[in-house]
C-alpha cells in the first residue's frame, strides 16, 4: 500500500500543485513562518526530514556499491554536473531571464538528483541499484559542487555567497543523511520499520515545499509563466535526452541509460527550493522582489521533472520491453 502510494510521485505532485494554485492558503503556512520547528524555517526542516529519511534507507553496502560499477556512477554523475548547469546557465541568457528567475533556474540545474528519480527509475524498468547509488554520490559531491557551481555560473548576474550555500548544503543534507546511516547502523530494527513509510514521508514533504511556494508565488509566476516554463522545459528535456545519448554513445546497455537520463533529467527541486528560500540567499539580491523570484524556478521544476520522468517511464515500460541490468563495466 505505501509503496503503491509512493509509486504515485507524480501524481501528488500534479495534485498537490493545483491544490495550492487554487487555494493558496492551504499551503502557505508552509512557507510564511508560521511554523518555525527548532528555530529554522519548516521547509529546511522539512527537506532535513527527507534527506534523514534517505539516510535511514542507506547502509554501509550503498556506499561500497559505488566502487562495484564506478564508470556508470561516474558518468552519471559527472553528466549531472555538466550537462544541467552549462544547460541553465544556457537557458538562463538566451531568454533573458530577470536575475531572480536567472539565478534560481542555475541554482536548481547545479542541485543533484532527487530520490524521485529512484522512484522513475524503477517504473522505467531500469537499473533500481545503480538510481539509488547515483543519487548518493551525486548528493554526497553536491555539499561542494552545488556552492561552487552556482557561484561561478550564477556569479554573471548576481554575487553568490559560496559558504552560505555550504552551510546550508550541510545542515540540510550532509548531517540528515549522516544521522539516518548511524541510526540504521545502531538501531536497524526500529530503523528497518521507519524506512517502510519514509519514502512516503519524503514524497509528502516534497509536495508540501513545492506547494508551499507556488502558492507564495502565485502571482509572480503568472506575470513570468511563459518565458519560464518553456525554460525549465528545455532544461529538463536537454537533461533526460543527453543523459540518454552520451551514455549509449559511451557503450553503456539500455538499462543504464535509461538512468543515466533519469538522473540526469530529475534534480532535487525541493533542495533548491530550500537553499533559494533561505534568508542569507535572498539577501545577496538588489531588491526584494529578485529574491521573491530565485525560488519559483525550483517549484516550478519540481513539477516539470516528476511529469517527464513519468511519462517517459510509461512510454519505456509500454514500448522498450525489457532492458538489459548489467553495468557494462
Amino acid at each position: 500500500m505505501i509503496r503503491q502510494a509512493t509509486n504515485l510521485f507524480a501524481f501528488w505532485t500534479v495534485l498537490g500543485s493545483a491544490w495550492a494554485w487554487f487555494v493558496p492558503p492551504h499551503f502557505l503556512w508552509v512557507v510564511d513562518g508560521t511554523f518555525q520547528p527548532f528555530g529554522q524555517s519548516l521547509v529546511s526542516v522539512l527537506l532535513g526530514v527527507i534527506m534523514l529519511g534517505m539516510g535511514l534507507t542507506l547502509s554501509p553496502q550503498d556506499f561500497r556499491r559505488v566502487l562495484t560499477m564506478p564508470r556508470a556512477v561516474a558518468a552519471g554523475v559527472g553528466l549531472q554536473f555538466t550537462v544541467m548547469p552549462m544547460a541553465g546557465v544556457g537557458f538562463a541568457t538566451i531568454f533573458g531571464l530577470e536575475t531572480g528567475l536567472a539565478v534560481g533556474l542555475i541554482l536548481v540545474a547545479c542541485c543533484p538528483g532527487g530520490t524521485a528519480s529512484n522512484v522513475v527509475t524503477y517504473l522505467a524498468r531500469a537499473n533500481l541499484a545503480l538510481s539509488v547509488t547515483m543519487t548518493l554520490a551525486s548528493t554526497m559531491i553536491a555539499i561542494i559542487a552545488t556552492p561552487l557551481l552556482t557561484g561561478w555560473l550564477a556569479g554573471v548576474f548576481v554575487e553568490i555567497d559560496r559558504w552560505a550555500l555550504f552551510r546550508g548544503m550541510v545542515t540540510v543534507v550532509l548531517l540528515p543523511v549522516i544521522a539516518g546511516v548511524l541510526l540504521n547502523r545502531l538501531f536497524p530494527t526500529t530503523t528497518a520499520r521507519i524506512a517502510t513509510i519514509s519514502p512516503l514521508a519524503s514524497v509528502i514533504g516534497v509536495v508540501l515545499i513545492v506547494g508551499g511556494i507556488i502558492a507564495q508565488s502565485k502571482t509572480l509566476i503568472i506575470e513570468h509563466a511563459g518565458v519560464l516554463l518553456v525554460a525549465l522545459f528545455l532544461l529538463h528535456a536537454t537533461g533526460f535526452a543527453l543523459g540518454y545519448l552520451i551514455t549509449r554513445w559511451l557503450g553503456f546497455a539500455e538499462a543504464e541509460a535509461r538512468t543515466c537520463s533519469i538522473e540526469v533529467g530529475m534534480q532535487n527541486s525541493g533542495l533548491g527550493s530550500t537553499l533559494a528560500s533561505a534568508p542569507s540567499f535572498g539577501a545577496q539580491f538588489a531588491t526584494p522582489m529578485q529574491a521573491a523570484l530565485a525560488p519559483v524556478p525550483s517549484a516550478v521544476s519540481a513539477l516539470y521533472h516528476v511529469v517527464i520522468g513519468s511519462l517517459l517511464a510509461a512510454l519505456w515500460r509500454r514500448f522498450g520491453g525489457s532492458s538489459e541490468t548489467g553495468e557494462n563495466e
